[in-house]
């Protein structure tokens, strides 16, 4: 009897067990079933918020792009986009930018017909005092201060001669006086004792003068001799540059890449219209490109005034209705003589 109750009680035990391990599985497998409805609700929600995002990014760029729009047609000047010009510069070919260059010049060669040197002078001595005179000055203040200096010495000798104090306080106006009457009683001692008193008609001679570099000589032998010559000042430098016609900034290798792409017979005229463009529309500053004749073929079209009337305010000397620089400017010159120098 103790041992059948013994495995009755036993049995019970396992039964037991065994029901509560069914539970216990059908827990679990509720629990996974929960879990897995979890998870795959879960899921969706991490789709739909993953979603989301990309939603947002995705609108994100629209708005920036919007907002970038108006930004990038502001940096791109929007009359360029109508009245701009049609022509490609930025893979232009060498060929190209030569025929363009040239037609550019001829398109100055009708708005400045009356181009000339910007100096009063009326020998080659004159023009050379005068140019040695214009370094980091107006041609206009040149002009305004050469009647007394050549009043007082008219030839090298006399100039020569000169007392240096009075020298440099007739030529005080134009600055740095102290440093061009130097130069100025250089030269005319060199003139005197190396070329008989007489301006040499040569780059080579000229050169070895003092103060005289090859701007000076060119204009000297450009405009006193006839000889062909590229004269690269300021204007001229900044131009040509603007126009894409070089990348240099050493005046010698601007000189050379320019006479390579003009024929020799133009040079001088080209120094002259290049010249005057720069001091009367294509400013440093402030283009007035709205006003420029040539801006259909001038690469940094934009880089200025726009608007025309806005524009033509910019205008300089004659262009603008004001008085040129020369006091004694040639017949075909279309402006108004320079004033004198006040007191003088």
């Amino acid at each position: 009897m103790r041992k059948a109750t013994t495995r009755k009680k036993s049995a019970d035990p396992a039964a037991t067990g065994t029901s509560a391990a069914k539970k216990t599985a059908a827990a679990k497998s509720a629990a996974k079933k929960t879990t897995a409805k979890k998870t795959t609700a879960g899921g969706t929600t991490a789709k739909k918020t993953a979603a989301a995002p990309k939603t947002a990014t995705s609108k994100t760029p629209a708005k920036k792009s919007a907002t970038r729009a108006p930004a990038k047609t502001a940096g791109t000047t929007p009359a360029k986009a109508t009245t701009a010009p049609t022509r490609a510069f930025k893979d232009e070919s060498r060929t190209a930018m030569v025929r363009r260059a040239r037609r550019m010049n001829r398109e100055l060669a009708e708005v400045y017909p009356y181009a000339h040197p910007e100096l009063d002078f009326r020998n080659s001595f004159e023009l050379l005092c005068a140019t040695v005179l214009s370094a980091q000055t107006t041609d206009l203040r040149v002009n305004q201060t050469t009647p007394a200096l050549f009043a007082a010495y008219p030839t090298p000798e006399d100039m020569a001669a000169a007392d240096p104090e009075r020298l440099e306080e007739l030529i005080r106006p134009t600055g740095f006086f102290r440093a061009k009457a130097k130069s100025l009683l250089g030269l005319s001692t060199a003139l005197r004792d190396r070329f008989d008193g007489e301006v040499p008609g040569r780059l080579e001679d000229l050169v070895t003068l003092p103060g005289v570099g090859r701007k000076t000589a060119n204009v000297v032998l450009g405009n006193a001799f006839g000889v062909p010559g590229i004269t690269v000042d300021t204007h001229f430098g900044r131009l040509v540059r603007r126009f894409g016609w070089t990348e240099q900034t050493d005046p010698e290798k601007v000189e050379a890449e320019i006479a390579e792409i003009f024929p020799k017979s133009e040079w001088t005229m080209l120094s002259h219209r290049v010249v005057f463009h720069g001091r009367r529309v294509c400013h440093s500053r402030k283009p007035a490109c709205g006003a420029c004749p040539i801006a259909h073929d001038c690469p940094s079209y934009g880089e200025g005034e726009l608007d025309p009337e806005k524009a033509k305010k910019l205008l300089k000397y004659e262009m603008g209705g004001q008085p040129g620089q020369r006091l004694r400017p040639p017949a075909d010159y279309p402006g108004q003589p320079a004033p004198p120098l006040a007191g003088r």
